[in-house]
C-alpha cells in the first residue's frame, strides 16, 4: 500500500515537472517582438557646427571650395533665440571651375523640411566678380551665432522679443567687399524681408557693427 502511495506521488511529480518543462519550452520558443524604432528628436546646432557638416561636403565637392554664404533656415522645430536651428545652408564657389553650390544640412523633423543630413543642391556657373557672393576664408568666421544674437540683443533685439516673444531669430554671414570684413545678419523674422529688426555683428569679433532695419 506504502508502495503504490509511494509510485503514484512520484508520477504526479513526474508530470507537474513535464508542463513545467514545456511551459518554459513553449515561451523560449515564441518570437521575439522586433524592437520598436526610437523617435528621434530634431537637433538643433550653432552655426558653425552646421558650417562644419556643409564645408566637408564642399571640400569633396571641390577641393578649392570656398564659402560666401551662411544662412540658417526657419522651421518649427526652434526659434533661433540661442543661435540655435535645425537647418544651415552654406553656399559655396569654386574658383578655379567658376561653379558654385548650396550643400544644407538638416536635422530637422518637421513637416516639408529637407531631409536629415547632408543634401546637395544643384550647381550654377560662379562670377568672382559678382559683390554679392564674395568668397572668404573661414578662419574668419571666429564668432558663432549664439554670440552674435546676445550682441543683437543689446542693440533693440531685446525690445522686439518683450514685445513679441515668437519671433523667429535667423542668421546670414557672408562678406561685406566695401569694408572687407565678414558680417553676421541678425535677423528678427523668418527671412529679410519683412523682419522687424536686423542687426549687423562682425562675425571675427563680435562687434556691433549697425542696426540696418
Amino acid at each position: 500500500m506504502g508502495a503504490c502511495a509511494l509510485n503514484r506521488g512520484m508520477l504526479v511529480l513526474c508530470s507537474v515537472l513535464a508542463l513545467m518543462l514545456a511551459g518554459c519550452t513553449s515561451e523560449s520558443n515564441k518570437p521575439e517582438e522586433p524592437a520598436q524604432p526610437e523617435k528621434k528628436g530634431p537637433e538643433l546646432i550653432l552655426a558653425r557646427s552646421g558650417f562644419q557638416k556643409v564645408y566637408i561636403a564642399a571640400r569633396g565637392w571641390n577641393a578649392d571650395a570656398r564659402p560666401y554664404r551662411l544662412a540658417s533656415v526657419a522651421t518649427s522645430d526652434g526659434n533661433g533665440h540661442d543661435g540655435k536651428w535645425a537647418v544651415w545652408v552654406g553656399s559655396f564657389a569654386s574658383p578655379s571651375t567658376q561653379r558654385e553650390i548650396n550643400f544644407t544640412w538638416s536635422g530637422s523633423t518637421a513637416q516639408g523640411a529637407p531631409s536629415l543630413g547632408i543634401n546637395r543642391g544643384s550647381e550654377d556657373s560662379y562670377s568672382p566678380s559678382n559683390a554679392n557672393t564674395k568668397v572668404w576664408d573661414m578662419a574668419f568666421l571666429k564668432i558663432d551665432s549664439d554670440q552674435a544674437f546676445a550682441e543683437a540683443q543689446k542693440h533693440g533685439g531685446d525690445k522686439v522679443l518683450e514685445k513679441s516673444p515668437d519671433t523667429p531669430v535667423t542668421y546670414v554671414c557672408d562678406w561685406n567687399h566695401n569694408t572687407n570684413e565678414l558680417i553676421w545678419h541678425v535677423i528678427y523674422g523668418a527671412s529679410r524681408e519683412g523682419a522687424k529688426l536686423t542687426v549687423s555683428v562682425n562675425a571675427s569679433t563680435g562687434a556691433f557693427i549697425r542696426v540696418e532695419k
